[in-house]
């Protein structure tokens, strides 16, 4: 097995990816020498770079170290990168973004959260959770949270730099997302899973969603033995190998091994209290608004349930608990505007993510700029996102961001468009949508997609905090 602290320097292609980064982070961390590529510069790698760790971004054989210990690259990089051939020509240690974190999570007992949504938000929960209650873990986060402004968190280092681990010390916790993504959640052994859904997705990986189910149950079979396994109710999986670990179900309102109940919605914020197998417990908030963030925060309180966390710390993590940015994330919020950025890309979260928007403000008209991402899935559930994004008042549509794909023929904004019935609607780009929000005046404004929107997020915070 790698045994990370005993490498001297760990070259990434692909390191401005939000998991490439935090392992870059985590290597970093340790004292090791880290570099890598990315495509395009962005506001993460900047940060990287702030952090000491140089990026460059063309591939150029004079930029890369010259006996990296290991390369770790991502599966969205071309098979014909330049620096991603020379490596393999050369016969350097070659290794995915997921065998390496599986690798370094194996000896650890790992909280795992998988699902094709709601993955970042409960894990970075999960996290705040341990972090609140003093337990010593490391977090790899596919968001920045917000408490930590990091996709990578180190406790107790993260409050002194100077004493960051070396060794994974036995019975030490790991918070990481299982993404169903080219299978990697495979590579994981945890020994708590949570499944938040298992909806349609990567079908150009899976080709059919029973295929994904059938991913999602392998997965389940990866849990250590006498670990847990908290399956949202509803998600039609078979868990496999049962007699291993325990099983049970949670659901924001149904009757389910966990559940919220006596909900409450007061100034944005949800007010709950929780059922256990065990006990009930009352008074809890959330500090972040959403339903569907309500369901999240039931999966990561199950956990600490499981791990027997007093009360008073699940609620003041609970209240304390700022997000994940781009997952429903306020930017700007008065009384005659509000603005909410938004990671969704799938038409289940498009749905979640409007339906609590007219839940909090019923009654206001709601504008959504959305960027599909990528031409496979926009080709796959074109009339899915239609009835989503039918939910809005008005819509802006960019262009379909292609991310690792070459385009197809036929699918483009303007199919999706027309599959749209939705008076105000109008397909545009990323440079003319300003102007056309500063002249309509919105009352709330969402920006949805997984692409390079969130290139908007400030130039559209700028031109809106000033009115």
């Amino acid at each position: 097995m790698m045994k990370p602290e005993k490498l001297n320097s760990v070259y990434f292609i692909g390191i401005g990816g939000i998991g490439m980064s935090a392992l870059a982070r985590y290597f970093s961390r340790l004292g090791i020498s880290v570099s890598g590529y990315d495509r395009t510069p962005t506001p993460l790698t900047s940060e990287l770079i702030h952090e000491g760790i140089p990026v460059h971004f063309e591939e150029n054989l004079g930029l890369i170290p010259e006996n990296p210990d290991l390369v770790i690259y991502t599966p969205a990089v071309p098979s014909d990168h330049i620096e991603f051939l020379h490596y393999k020509r050369l016969g350097f240690p070659l290794k995915k973004r997921a065998e390496v974190l599986g690798l370094i999570t194996a000896p650890l007992k790992t909280i795992a959260v998988a699902g094709t949504h709601g993955k970042t938000t409960t894990s970075a929960l999960i996290a705040h959770i341990l972090y609140s209650a003093g337990i010593d873990f490391l977090a790899f986060l596919g968001g920045i949270a917000k408490n930590y402004g990091n996709n990578f968190i180190d406790f107790p280092s993260i409050n002194n730099p100077a004493s960051a681990h070396t060794n994974h010390k036995q019975n030490r916790f790991c918070v990481v997302e299982a993404d169903e993504y080219d299978r990697s959640f495979l590579q994981l052994t945890p020994h708590i899973a949570i499944i938040t859904s298992a909806d349609p997705d990567h079908l150009d990986i899976y080709g059919h969603a029973d295929d994904l189910k059938r991913t999602f149950e392998e997965f389940t079979s990866r849990i250590d033995e006498g670990g847990k396994l908290i399956l949202k109710q509803g998600v039609l999986i078979k868990p496999f190998h049962k007699q291993r670990y325990t099983e049970y179900s949670y659901s924001v309102a149904d009757q389910a091994s966990f559940y919220a109940t006596n909900i409450r919605l007061d100034e944005d914020l949800y007010h709950f209290d929780l059922i256990t197998p065990e006990k009930r417990y009352e008074h809890f908030t959330l500090g972040i608004p959403g339903l569907f963030n309500l369901e999240n925060a039931v999966a990561a309180l199950s956990v600490g349930h499981i791990l027997g966390l007093d009360e008073a710390t699940m609620k003041r993590a609970l209240r304390s608990y700022q997000g994940v940015q781009r997952r429903f994330d306020f930017r700007i919020r008065r009384n005659d505007f509000i603005y909410i950025d938004d990671y969704a890309h799938h038409p289940e979260e498009l749905r979640a993510c409007i339906g609590s928007v007219r839940t909090i403000y019923p009654g206001k008209k709601i504008t959504g700029i959305f960027q599909p991402h990528l031409f496979t899935r926009t080709r796959d559930m074109a009339a899915d996102f239609a009835r989503s994004l039918e939910l809005l008042d008005a819509l802006y549509l960019l262009d379909i961001y292609p991310a690792r794909e070459k385009p197809i023929e036929g699918v483009d904004s303007s199919m999706l468009l027309d599959l749209i019935r939705l008076e105000h609607k109008t397909q545009t780009t990323k440079t003319e949508v300003l102007p056309l929000l500063l002249k309509n005046k919105p009352e709330i404004l969402m920006t949805l997609g997984a692409g390079d929107i969130d290139q908007l997020v400030k130039p559209i915070t700028e031109a809106f905090g000033k009115a």
